[in-house]
C-alpha cells in the first residue's frame, strides 16, 4: 500500500518516514512556507528521500503563511525567543492552524496518487505545546477526511509518534537506523544549530536522555 509522508526534515518527522518505510510504498511531501530555515529543510527532505530511494516527492509552495503571519517562524519582525521548556503557554514559533493546511495539501495528493495513509511526525507529550500536535485534533481531522473526499476514498492519517517523548523518538530512530544525521531542528540558523531555540531545547534534552550524542552541528559545541 502507498503512503504520503509528511516529511519537514527534522527529527520527529525522519522518525515518523523510517516507521512509515517498514510498511508501505512512501510518498515524500515537503512544504515550503517561508519559514526561516526553508532552504535547509528542503535540503534535509531531498537528503532523506534519496536515503529511502524516494522517486515520488512533491515539494509545495505555502508562502501564504507568510501573508498571514502571526508565527516568528515567518515573520522576521518577531524575535526567535530562547527556550522555556517549562513554560506552559503556546510559543511565538506557532504557526496558526499549520497542520490542518498541510493536512488538507496531503489529503488532495493521497487520493489523486491513490495512498491509503497519511504519516505525519506529529508529537503531543513532548512538543512545544501546539494546539494542533494533539491526538484528538487528528481524530477530528480523520472525520473530516471521510466526509470531504470521495465515497470509495479510504485515507487514514498515522501519528506513529504523536505519545512519544523526545528521548523515545531518538531511541526509536537508532532502533531502526532513521538517518537522524540527515535531519534538521533549528528554528533559525542553517549552517549550524542555535542549540538555544525550543525546537534545539528539546532535541538536545532528548539525545541526552536517551544516551545518545546528537549527530548534526551547533554553534556552541
Amino acid at each position: 500500500m502507498k503512503a504520503v509522508v509528511l516529511l519537514s526534515g527534522g527529527l520527529d518527522s525522519c522518525v515518523t518516514a523510517a516507521i512509515a518505510a517498514r510498511d508501505y510504498e512512501s510518498a515524500f511531501l515537503h512544504l515550503n512556507y517561508g519559514q526561516r530555515t526553508e532552504k535547509r529543510e528542503l535540503r534535509a527532505f531531498n537528503e532523506i528521500a534519496d536515503f529511502y530511494a524516494v522517486s515520488e516527492k512533491l515539494v509545495v509552495d505555502a508562502r501564504f503563511f507568510n501573508q498571514i503571519g502571526g508565527s516568528s517562524l515567518t515573520d522576521t519582525k518577531m524575535e526567535i525567543a530562547e527556550a522555556d521548556l517549562n513554560s506552559a503557554e503556546i510559543p511565538a514559533t506557532y504557526v496558526p492552524f499549520r497542520n490542518a493546511n498541510i493536512l488538507s495539501i496531503a489529503v488532495s495528493w493521497a487520493e489523486v496518487i491513490g495512498a491509503g495513509k497519511i504519516f505525519i511526525g506529529a508529537v503531543e507529550e513532548d512538543s512545544s505545546g501546539y494546539p494542533d500536535c494533539r491526538e484528538d485534533f487528528f481524530n477530528a481531522f480523520n472525520r473530516a477526511v471521510h466526509l470531504g473526499t470521495r465515497p470509495e476514498t479510504r485515507i487514514e492519517i498515522i501519528t506513529p509518534v504523536i505519545q512519544m517523548n523526545k528521548a523515545q523518538i531518538v531511541q526509536k530512530g537508532l532502533e531502526i537506523e532513521a538517518p537522524l544525521h540527515l535531519t534538521w531542528s533549528c528554528y533559525q540558523n542553517e549552517e549550524k544549530a542555535c542549540g538555544v531555540c525550543d525546537s534545539c531545547a528539546l532535541r538536545l534534552r532528548g539525545f541526552e536522555q536517551a544516551g545518545a550524542s546528537d549527530p548534526i552541528p551547533y554553534v556552541s559545541r
